[in-house]
Formats: C-alpha cells, structure tokens, sequence
C-alpha cells in the first residue's frame, strides 16, 4: 500500500428535500473543481424551521482529495 497525502476542504450545502440532499449538492459543487476527491465528513448539520416544520437543511462537509499520483 502506498502512502497517500490529501488536502481538505470544507464546503456547505443546502437543500428544502433534505440534509442528503444537502450533502450530495455539496459534493456535486465540489467535484466540479476539484478532481480525486476520495471521501467526505459532515461535521455539522443545521436546519431553518418555518411553521413548526423543517424548511430548510443546511450542512457542512470536509472534503478530502487526492493530492498526488494517478489514482
């Protein structure tokens, strides 16, 4: 197994469906600009309430990518 060196970077997304809507949109945005992403961490997960009722997700996510190498 070879060693491996990453960069993390945090992104935010958000979405009314749900807070894995939010996480997909998040890494979706993500992996237009970044290439070799290899994995994903939410480190927190918020939401906005309307009426008594969830409107609104919002999460943070840590995302981690390749730095070197062909992989």
């Amino acid at each position: 197994m070879s060693d491996n060196i990453y960069k993390v970077v945090e992104v935010v997304g958000s979405s009314s469906e749900s807070s894995d809507d939010a996480v997909a949109k998040a890494i979706a945005e993500a992996s237009k600009r970044l290439r070799k992403l290899r994995w994903f961490k939410v480190t927190e997960t918020r939401g906005h309430l309307e009426d008594g009722k969830i409107a609104h997700w919002q999460v943070s996510v840590k995302v981690g990518f390749h730095m070197d190498g062909d992989e």
